[in-house]
């Protein structure tokens, strides 16, 4: 007899959250803490492809500057959980504001949320390479405004950052350090781990709810044909709309997480380069297809930097010590593995179903 199908996902959910649990230790111990750092990253990238995914995925809105919300979650949090505002302006600020997680990150998801909304009202009549050069310039625009906002009040203190920012506290212990936790000492890149995967999860399993709902057969309505979605009585505005919101709100939230995770931040995290990385997780991953985009997002998180322990002996071995640098080599060989992949995979690694379908049709009717 062959086993129950629900059985046998529940085994293999329990399996993945055993796996979860247990990987910054065996992580931690086979290659260094510094390697928990980077899965750390992966987290907060798989919340931002996840969030452009609603944008791109399921709306089919192309929206390269999308890494403008991350800088706004980011500034927000670093704001108010640092010295810099009691610093800049005495007589408003007598001690350093410090609000608790639980206020700042929700505050920070609305304002990236208002943002969005900024961003999607003006733009609801441009598709495909219009809107693709109008969100690049929203998003350059909100870099060089965070660059340039120090004169003539100091309020990001320009291109050298905010500093001293402090980390999430959870009853009363920042997660930046050590707890010890019957009778093991939990190093703190660790504690970050488990709550950026707690948030990790749940942003998940938001998407996969708005996926499975009327919301989200509409986005995907307005990806196939805009027109036939309006005839059909969908409010393509509205509907657009909450895509760019909600979006921005999960952009948010990890840029949040950044800001307290790094300590520091400045306009430079927030470039072009940021919002194409992105944009490649969920295109590599498979647009729509929420399994696919985490594979996205973390591969492309993850092989940079194993790229980099690759570059040094082959940069030496190859090219000497003169002609090309591993920095460049890593960004060259990073550059042909994604030509590689899209290539024989124009789909993405992991696609939808639908998605498959989609390029068939295309593909036959070329």
């Amino acid at each position: 007899m062959s086993a129950d199908p629900k059985l046998k996902a529940r085994l293999g959910i329990a399996l993945i959250g055993v796996a979860l649990a247990v990987l910054p230790f065996v992580v931690g111990a086979t290659f260094g803490n510094s390697w928990v750092r980077i899965v750390d990253f992966a987290l907060l990238y798989i919340m931002l492809a996840l969030g452009l995914n609603i944008v791109v995925g399921f709306a089919g809105l192309l929206d390269l500057g999308y890494i403008a919300f991350y800088a706004v979650g980011a500034y927000l949090y670093a704001l108010l959980s640092s010295p810099h505002l009691a610093t800049a302006f005495p007589a408003l600020f007598a001690v350093a504001p410090g609000w608790p997680v639980w206020a700042v990150l929700p505050l920070g998801a609305l304002v990236a949320g208002l943002f969005g909304v900024m961003l999607g009202a003006p733009t609801l009549k441009l598709r495909g390479d219009y809107l693709a050069i109008v969100t690049l310039g929203f998003g350059e625009i909100i870099r060089i405004f965070l660059n340039n906002l120090n004169a003539p009040a100091n309020i990001t203190n320009g291109p050298q950052g905010i500093n001293n920012i402090a980390a999430a506290q959870i009853g009363g212990h920042a997660l930046n350090r050590p707890l010890e936790l019957f009778g093991v000492m939990v190093p703190g890149v660790h504690l970050q781990y488990y709550f950026f995967l707690a948030l990790t999860l749940l942003v998940v399993f938001v998407c996969v709810r708005l996926q499975d709902s009327r919301l989200g057969r509409a986005w995907v309505a307005i990806r196939e044909d805009e027109v036939a979605a309006r005839a059909c009585g969908i409010n393509t505005r509205n509907v657009k709309l909450l895509a760019f919101g909600l979006g921005a709100t999960f952009g948010g939230v990890a840029g949040g997480l950044f800001a307290g995770f790094q300590g520091f931040v400045s306009p430079e995290s927030f470039g072009l380069l940021e919002s194409v990385m992105v944009l490649c997780m969920v295109v590599l991953g498979g647009m729509g297809h929420i399994p696919g985009v985490i594979l996205g997002a973390v591969l492309l998180a993850l092989l940079p930097e194993a790229l980099r322990w690759g570059a040094v002996p082959v940069q030496q071995s190859l090219f000497g010590k003169v002609l090309i640098d591993p920095e460049s080599l890593r960004l060259l060989l990073f550059g042909i593995a994604l030509v590689v992949v899209m290539r024989w995979r124009p789909a993405g690694l992991w696609p939808s179903a639908l998605r498959k379908r989609e390029l068939a049709a295309h593909g036959e009717a070329a």
